[in-house]
């Protein structure tokens, strides 16, 4: 008899834990992911640890990966998506590969494509030593894919394991269940009055997270030199009538409270203000590390209202004073905008797809223990049912992975056992 298999679509931090708890059960998981590289949003955090751990989470994820991309009963396929799912007895799950024209067993990942590709952005970097290649080449931006104008990249590859004549592919797989696990998407501030995207010193905090993880410093992306002075900006997209977003995204605070004593400790003399509307606990020892960041970061409770250019790249940043209830003005090398959780760009249709509802939200519904849904053999885990922390979506799919084992009839392991 075959051994079960189980059907991942999103390989963030929920379909990787997800996956690697069916497989020590002795399950099959495919994986597919729409983006180039494994991990999701999470596997570009940045480890926020300075005298001690404090419990961010980014660690976690790149052994969750670490684990996928080596064991056996794992195979993860990126740049992958699902395109029509039907069921008799099983799931036949038709998917749709994007061209990957870099060959994982030639490629060395000697980054020889990524100097030598004369236009910024066709080859992006991953982020983790789990992920390889860790160069993927963008069809959509690339000249050849255009008017096979350019084969720098391919005539330079000392390992010619690049052929930009590869094509998309289609396949049908068979699950026995099948787990939507897409993550969410970061709200696009473009639309706030903060300047994103116009002045370049405005900066979310996933970019913030990336900086930090690559320069180990908070630099003013104008310049590159180190920010004197930087205001974390909260609640941007979360918590917003206007835009129907009534939820909080509950990890931004957290973050960037995180990310401000990393900063403080790396660069001692970097003054920071942490604007918001109030602050959401975050972790166990939530009030010794708040009563320890409160000594090294301003709070102002207040949310700006508009920013404005200043001398020297710098930023105006204007907001009412609670205290005083006076509008005032001032100037900062950086503002990280710390950006809501929304529900996936593509999740109504891959719902529609599995024949799954979404809630109010438009996160995707719960899974519970009443069968709502399991009894389908489709499964939902993680931030797509609504915003999580690395940790809770850790969680999310650990009881998922128990609930898929025990639809399918898998011995599951009891507390004592664990």
């Amino acid at each position: 008899m075959r051994a079960k298999k189980v059907l991942v679509v999103g390989g963030g931090v929920a379909g990787l834990t997800a996956a690697t708890d069916l497989a020590e059960r002795g399950i099959d998981v495919d994986i597919v992911e729409r983006t180039d590289f494994s991990g999701g949003h999470a596997i570009q955090y940045t480890c926020k640890a300075t005298d001690k751990c404090v419990k961010c989470g980014a660690c976690m994820v790149e052994e969750k990966l670490d684990r996928v991309v080596h064991h056996p009963r794992i195979n993860m396929m990126n740049r992958t998506w699902i395109e029509h799912v039907s069921k008799t007895e099983d799931f036949s799950v038709d998917i749709r590969k994007k061209p990957v024209f870099i060959d994982p067993e030639k490629c060395s990942n000697c980054g020889v494509c990524f100097e030598k590709c004369p236009e910024p952005g066709v080859i992006s970097k991953g982020y983790s030593k789990n992920h390889h290649p860790f160069y993927a080449i963008s069809a959509e931006k690339c000249r050849y894919q255009k008017d096979q104008s350019c084969t720098v990249c391919q005539n330079a590859c000392p390992e010619k394991a690049i052929d930009l004549c590869v094509k998309a592919s289609a396949e049908t797989i068979q699950a026995d269940a099948v787990i939507l696990a897409t993550g969410f998407s970061p709200f696009d501030p473009t639309s706030k009055p903060y300047g994103y995207g116009k002045f370049k010193n405005v900066i979310t905090n996933l970019e913030m997270e990336r900086m930090l993880r690559i320069h180990g410093r908070a630099l003013s992306p104008a310049g590159g030199e180190a920010a004197g002075s930087i205001a974390f900006i909260q609640c941007v997209g979360s918590r917003d009538a206007k835009l129907n977003h009534l939820w909080c995204s509950q990890v931004c605070c957290g973050s960037a409270l995180r990310m401000a004593g990393l900063v403080k400790a790396r660069q001692p003399e970097t003054q920071i203000t942490f604007f918001y509307m109030d602050v959401q606990t975050f972790g166990r020892d939530f009030s010794e590390y708040y009563s320890n960041i409160q000594k090294k970061v301003r709070f102002m409770r207040a949310i700006p209202g508009d920013i404005y250019p200043a001398d020297n790249e710098r930023l105006r940043v204007t907001f009412m004073d609670g205290a005083s209830s006076e509008g005032r003005q001032e100037e900062f090398d950086l503002v990280v905008l710390s950006v809501g959780m929304t529900p996936c760009e593509d999740l109504r249709d891959t719902a529609a797809t599995l024949k799954l509802k979404l809630a109010e939200t438009g996160f995707a519904e719960k899974v519970d223990d009443t069968g709502a849904l399991d009894d389908k053999g489709v499964f939902t885990t993680g931030a797509v049912t609504g915003p999580m922390s690395i940790p809770e979506s850790i969680a999310s799919a650990g009881e998922t992975a128990f609930q898929v084992a025990r639809y399918l009839g898998v011995k599951t392991r009891t507390l004592h056992e664990i």
